[in-house]
């Protein structure tokens, strides 16, 4: 009998009617499928029932199970089973080297790292994975909502992102102590031009991007301009500022993507970048004033 490993953060879906519901969610796609962490195999057994699968497991006890369990399949080449630790693959590049659409019931403590992973990838067209709860609301949160964070700016800058429903402890072997939810970004554009559209020119400039989401949002509870003057000149951001009539007191998580989308753009076109910090005592008085 294979038991859940604590150190893989395992937790086998063991529900039907869970599994129904993310089989009805999947696109229908003549893409590749790919599956993070089948586990003991029943959500890749419902996949199977659809199109060929390329499954990622880290534990090789499970390999040896499913490898048992799916040998026909194997053999007829309609699953491709790869043992390895998917965040060593996506160091290297795309998980497969072609479009593909990802399924998964991933770890917790490591969904947030493959979600971006995949966001990444120019061959991963839609993700539904099923997380905490608590981390696809970041995903899928709203602007002036608590959960809006650069999670959310970066999975709805290239597609929309969404929670299908939730699912509770019940519903797994062993049972966490937190709800799940299913978590689905079908993405309309890539970050770098791959085999959809890209927002940004080069991976440099979304590097850069993720510099400015990361001093923007380093501290939620105080103000925009507070965090963004720890890596750009204030006297700059403050024309910027006002020229987009932005008051002083506004929070990173009170701004659109667009918004910061057009924040980021004219940052760096005004090369705001600090490198002399000598000019900025002379800038308080030049900054919007709060609305009253």
């Amino acid at each position: 009998m294979i038991e859940a490993k604590k150190k893989f953060g395992q937790n086998f879906l063991k529900d039907s009617t869970v599994l129904s519901k993310i089989i009805q969610a999947m696109p229908r796609s003549d893409r590749k499928l790919v599956e993070i962490g089948p586990g003991l195999g029943d959500l890749t057994q419902e996949l199977l029932r659809i199109k060929p699968v390329v499954a990622y497991e880290v534990d090789e006890d499970l390999c040896v199970y499913l490898r048992k369990k799916f040998s026909k399949e194997i053999d007829e080449g309609k699953l491709t089973l790869v043992h390895t630790d998917v965040l060593d693959v996506f160091t290297k590049g795309s998980l497969l080297s072609e479009p593909y659409d990802l399924v998964a019931n991933l770890p917790y403590y490591i969904a947030t790292t493959i979600i971006l992973e995949a966001l990444d990838d120019p061959y991963c067209h839609t993700i539904e994975v099923m997380i905490q709860k608590e981390v696809a609301e970041k995903f899928a949160a709203v602007p002036k909502t608590k959960e809006f964070t650069s999670l959310a700016i970066l999975a709805q800058s290239i597609g929309v992102a969404q929670i299908l429903f939730d699912v509770g402890p019940e519903c797994f072997d062993p049972q966490p102590k937190v709800v799940s939810s299913i978590l689905k970004i079908d993405k309309q554009k890539m970050f770098v031009q791959g085999s959809m559209e890209g927002l940004f020119e080069s991976k440099e400039q979304l590097q850069a991007f993720k510099k400015y989401l990361r001093s923007s949002f380093q501290n939620p509870r105080k103000t925009w301009l507070k965090n963004i003057t720890s890596e750009f000149n204030k006297e700059i951001v403050c024309g910027i500022m006002r020229d987009f009539e932005l008051p002083i007191t506004i929070r990173p998580h009170e701004l659109s993507v667009l918004s910061h989308h057009l924040l980021f753009k004219t940052l760096r076109s005004n090369d705001a970048r600090k490198h002399d910090t000598r000019n900025e005592s002379k800038t308080r008085s030049e900054c919007p004033k709060a609305s009253t």
